[in-house]
């Protein structure tokens, strides 16, 4: 019995270049978080999530794809709040029910794993049925 081809997903070079220099935004956003630049930091979040935003838009046909970007687009969001209540002294101040300021973070990393679960559980289920029923 002949195993079928493997399906490729492959990604258009400019694609894969503009990820590229996403990672290099991140890694500035990060950076400038890590030595306390609060101006290169905060302005590093606009380029790194709109990168993220225009990936995901981008890869929306696939089903996965998209879900696992924005996912990354909602880690950006809550990575970004972290690092602004933490320039701006507000990660340890309680804000609700024992709620801190970093907490506020803590929304969008929910909104992105709740994407994944979705997927998880109720998507990939049936892309994964989808396709055995087409190899038959």
């Amino acid at each position: 019995m002949n195993k079928p081809a493997e399906t490729m997903y492959v990604i258009p070079n400019r694609y894969r270049k503009m990820e590229n220099l996403h990672i290099v935004f991140w890694l500035l956003k990060d950076i400038s978080w890590c030595m306390g630049w609060k101006i290169l930091g905060i302005t590093m979040i606009i380029p790194t999530l709109f990168v993220a935003i225009v990936i995901a838009w981008r890869t929306r046909q696939f089903k996965s794809e998209l879900a696992h970007n924005l996912a990354i687009a909602f880690w950006i969001s809550a990575n970004s709040l972290w690092m602004i209540s933490e320039f701006f002294a507000f990660d340890t101040k309680p804000i609700l029910f024992g709620f801190e300021g970093k907490h506020l973070a803590l929304i969008p990393f929910i909104i992105g794993i709740g994407i994944l679960t979705w997927y998880y559980i109720f998507v990939r289920p049936k892309e994964v049925e989808e396709n055995h029923a087409v190899t038959m």
